[in-house]
């Protein structure tokens, strides 16, 4: 019995869910990307 405007919600809400994750991926693999360029950074300085 869910409605039009019920059925509409929770499309936009799995659609805000799915792009919530692709955000996340995108934030964890951005800061794996800077972690090893630091640790690059760190083990490849001049003494």
């Amino acid at each position: 019995m869910t409605s039009d405007a019920e059925r509409r919600r929770l499309d936009e809400e799995k659609k805000n869910e799915r792009k919530m994750w692709w955000w996340l991926a995108y934030f964890l693999f951005g800061i794996h990307i800077v972690a090893f360029v630091m640790i690059y950074a760190v083990t490849h300085a001049p003494r």
